[in-house]
């Protein structure tokens, strides 16, 4: 445990020469994103982010695996989702992660060579080791984690264009319009589906025109997906009325067997709103 301290004592003491070497090393004709920038105040904050990694690093020689990644964790995150990082290419994120990692292995052999403390070749081999590991799991969180907000980003992303994709105009005190525009997938349709049920309740809807004049391109499951909506407002007590099937879509609903017998349709707004269906 001695031995553990002393080791860890010098690299605390080295922790700034490691951010500044690591930094002056960065090849410049090679990197992207936030190793590149030319921004002093993000140049600084990318050293603090590295000085603080190895401040908590040092701590793996002193706590268990379970407690130095706990210890870990508050770090890992911020940089999972600092928003430099998040525009620097993963690849990159793990290759300095790499070039840090020989840093270490350096300074081991550096402390073994220079510091007045016995370590053995089993003691040099588990530091060794500890040290890969540490850095394996560090990395491999801090991916999962810039992957994981990623992926939360974009669906909120999603979710505002579903929303924004499915508007619902309000004609007047009890009706409205649901103008939809381009290819309707299965997924665009179940978040249209969910977004104009609440809007409908929200809005006191009780006629509904949806209006498919921009839309040039529907399959089975997405036709299957209107009439559910369609079945779903009358469940809520809100009538529908399908405007502007083209000639296309109606092509296709009958090569697929379709049923539109029971759907109210017209060919034009203004025909459903003066009354004349088919």
């Amino acid at each position: 445990m001695k031995a553990n301290l002393a080791f860890r004592e010098f690299l605390l003491k080295k922790a700034s020469i490691l951010t500044e070497e690591w930094y002056n090393s960065l090849d410049q004709s090679s990197v992207s994103g936030v190793y590149a920038s030319r921004d002093q105040a993000t140049i600084e904050n990318l050293k603090s982010q590295n000085f603080a990694f190895h401040k908590h690093l040092a701590e793996i020689f002193t706590l268990d695996k379970e407690a130095f990644l706990a210890h870990m964790n508050d770090w890992i995150v911020e940089i999972g989702r600092d928003p430099h990082h998040l525009e620097t290419p993963t690849h990159e994120i793990m290759r300095e992660f790499m070039r840090v990692r020989i840093q270490y292995l350096d300074f081991l052999k550096e402390f073994i060579e220079t510091q007045n403390v016995n370590v053995d070749r089993d003691r040099e081999t588990r530091w060794t080791r500890l040290l890969v590991d540490a850095f394996d799991q560090i990395m491999y969180q801090v991916v999962e984690e810039k992957s994981n907000y990623l992926n939360r980003t974009i669906e909120k992303q999603q979710s505002t264009i579903n929303e924004l994709s499915s508007p619902l105009i309000q004609l007047s005190n009890d009706q409205a319009l649901l103008p939809l525009v381009g290819n309707i997938d299965t997924d665009r349709a179940a978040a249209i589906q969910e977004n104009i049920l609440r809007k409908c309740t929200d809005q006191d809807v009780d006629l509904l025109y949806i209006d498919l004049s921009g839309v040039y391109l529907v399959d089975t499951m997405v036709a299957q997906q209107i009439f559910h909506l369609i079945d779903s407002l009358r469940l809520i007590g809100v009538s529908s009325t399908v405007v502007g099937i083209r000639p296309e879509i109606a092509q296709t609903a009958v090569s697929l067997g379709l049923d539109f017998s029971h759907v109210t349709t017209t060919a034009t707004l203004s025909q459903a709103m003066a009354g004349q269906t088919f």
